[in-house]
């Protein structure tokens, strides 16, 4: 009986793993990569530019949230922000097409420096970057530990400071190594696409998801394993992450705008944005009454008017 029961479970497991690679495969069919490709040291980073030809506007650099990718970035602001800037989009490190740099999901801060150097090898050697929920994170890492290499900062629905809320069950099981080993396979290969649906309702809510977006954003991307992987161990060491970071915020002297919803129940106004224009000397904020966590979708116009007073400020137009 051992003998049979070992049998299934190696079966299920086959069967899992072939389901989970199919649906991997068709995810990348529909939804390849948009850019191109950079080298940075031995990671690849998926890098999308769009805007102006360089040289002939600001440059301005993207980065997309926990669970994103590029494509998150180009359905509705930087095609609303492509007159006016040269625009730089990428993967983070685990994401979308850009390689993990280590098992561990990578730091803001080691997130930050890649980041850094793939602008630069792009010719972006002190871009206005953005950063929407952890992307922010990520930013603010940049604007400490590179001070020199970033313009301006602008943080949409941006996380900043340390919380009190417990990691959710999603991200606690599947950080671990036994979560990584069985219930991520398992997410990939049967999870349906009325659940996906569901999670994206609550991220946009109240507002609705736009018309669109789901198609255009490619779910499955992030379904993939190693995907899956990357984020969960991202979103489990980012509070202590930000615990080390945040003490250094009144070193930041680069004109700062922070814009964040006042619905925003994924990222707390209060907890981020408020404490983080109290601790940088230069920041601005504007809150959007009634908007949730995903201000660059549903209030598009107000963030590219954040964009353009962060540029402003630095004198970039």
């Amino acid at each position: 009986m051992l003998a049979w029961a070992g049998l299934a479970v190696a079966a299920g497991a086959a069967l899992t793993a072939w389901q989970a690679g199919r649906r991997e495969a068709a995810a990348m069919a529909s939804h390849p990569p948009q850019g191109q490709i950079l080298a940075v040291g031995s990671h690849r980073v998926h890098a999308v530019e769009m805007g102006r030809p360089k040289g002939s506007a600001p440059d301005l650099v993207l980065i997309h949230g926990s669970s994103g990718n590029t494509r998150d970035m180009t359905f509705r602001l930087a095609p609303a922000l492509a007159d006016d800037f040269r625009i730089l989009i990428f993967d983070r490190p685990g994401l979308g097409y850009s390689s993990p740099l280590n098992g561990s999901g990578a730091t803001i801060r080691q997130q930050a420096d890649v980041l850094r150097q793939a602008a630069a090898q792009m010719g972006a050697v002190a871009p206005v970057v953005l950063g929407q929920s952890y992307g922010g994170a990520v930013a603010l890492a940049w604007a400490v530990d590179h001070p020199q290499s970033v313009a301006a900062l602008v943080s949409v629905a941006g996380v900043s400071h340390p919380w009190d809320t417990p990691l959710d069950l999603f991200y606690r099981v599947t950080s671990t190594r036994l979560g990584s080993a069985l219930a991520v396979p398992a997410v990939t290969a049967y999870v349906s696409r009325a659940t996906v649906m569901e999670t994206l309702d609550a991220v946009f809510a109240p507002q609705a998801v736009p018309e669109g977006y789901a198609s255009h954003f490619g779910i499955g991307l992030t379904l993939r394993r190693a995907s899956l992987r990357a984020n969960a161990k991202q979103r489990a060491n980012l509070l202590d992450e930000v615990k080390s970071l945040a003490p250094h915020y009144d070193r930041i002297s680069i004109p700062v705008e922070i814009i964040h919803g006042t619905a925003d129940d994924t990222v707390s106004p209060d907890i981020h944005a408020r404490q983080l224009e109290r601790d940088v000397p230069t920041a601005d904020l504007t809150l959007l009454e009634g908007i949730g966590h995903m201000p660059h979708h549903v209030a598009t116009d107000e963030v590219a008017a954040a964009v353009h007073r962060a540029a402003a400020r630095a004198n970039l137009s």
